[in-house]
């Protein structure tokens, strides 16, 4: 529509297609903790979902974890039926939305009353050290900085985005993972091999300096070394989780303020003393 804002263009997509087509199964195993962690959830919620679907960026994965769920890519626009699922799962691929809230939008249209949708994605906390070193460098090799890591999203901010795309009963919770690896530029290599290398539409596609991923990897040894492993280093790694559910009239709701049928002293057990007025009042 003629006059709309749209979002500013964090991704390359053509670039993120052909980083997560030469992604290899045994690096996944960031997946692989997801993943264990959504079933988990999904037992304690004690309910059989028939129609479940999956937006991702590694259909392969995901497919052989759900053999009976549609899998959509996470593309601007999804492609989802209204209504037609009672489970939506967007997996591991918020964070490279220009859009989340449009997403998650999307999610929620896609779902029936009371359906479910559980996100999990990267959270602020991942490649904290690793964004350091690589700005450290590359500010003292060439005085100036570029996008080398996506900026990923803070947990209190991935909560809001679920009351903005109209969820009931929204939750976010993150777990925090700490990886060890030779060094800097085995981390690089593995980053690559998960389909997670730099895709950001505003980064320099001119060949890096060759002494700079050099000096970061000796920046990194030197300021993040693994705890009881001073040989390796430590990479953090944050996955947030969402939940959210499409609003139904069967779901509890807060009661309005003043509707209370009970005082609270009663239900403590104790006796309710008013407090004192202050002369002038």
């Amino acid at each position: 529509m003629a006059g709309m804002a749209h979002p500013p263009k964090l991704t390359d997509r053509s670039a993120l297609r052909h980083h997560r087509a030469r992604a290899r199964g045994e690096a996944l195993f960031l997946h692989e903790i997801a993943a264990d962690q959504l079933e988990e959830r999904l037992n304690e919620v004690n309910r059989s979902f028939t129609a479940p679907a999956i937006v991702t960026g590694q259909p392969d994965f995901w497919a052989a974890r759900h053999p009976s769920a549609r899998i959509v890519e996470d593309k601007d626009v999804l492609d989802l039926e209204p209504g037609a699922h009672d489970l939506v799962i967007h997996a591991m691929a918020l964070h490279w939305a220009d859009d989340p809230v449009g997403q998650l939008v999307q999610c929620r249209h896609a779902l029936k009353p009371d359906g479910l949708c559980l996100v999990v994605c990267f959270g602020a906390r991942s490649l904290a050290e690793l964004r350091a070193v690589l700005g450290q460098a590359e500010a003292r090799i060439t005085g100036g900085l570029s996008p080398r890591v996506a900026p990923l999203p803070e947990l209190r901010d991935l909560g809001g985005l679920l009351q903005r795309a109209g969820f009931a009963l929204p939750v976010a919770d993150s777990d925090v993972l700490t990886v060890s690896y030779a060094d800097a530029t085995a981390l690089m290599r593995e980053l690559r091999a998960m389909g997670e290398g730099n895709a950001l539409a505003a980064r320099d596609r001119r060949p890096p300096p060759r002494a700079l991923f050099a000096e970061a990897a000796r920046l990194y040894a030197a300021e993040f070394p693994m705890n009881g492993e001073p040989r390796r280093i430590r990479a953090t790694a944050e996955l947030v989780y969402l939940s959210g559910w499409a609003p139904d009239e069967s779901q509890q709701k807060p009661l309005r303020p003043g509707s209370a049928s009970a005082r609270l002293a009663d239900a403590l057990g104790t006796s309710e003393t008013p407090l004192p007025t202050r002369s002038g009042d």
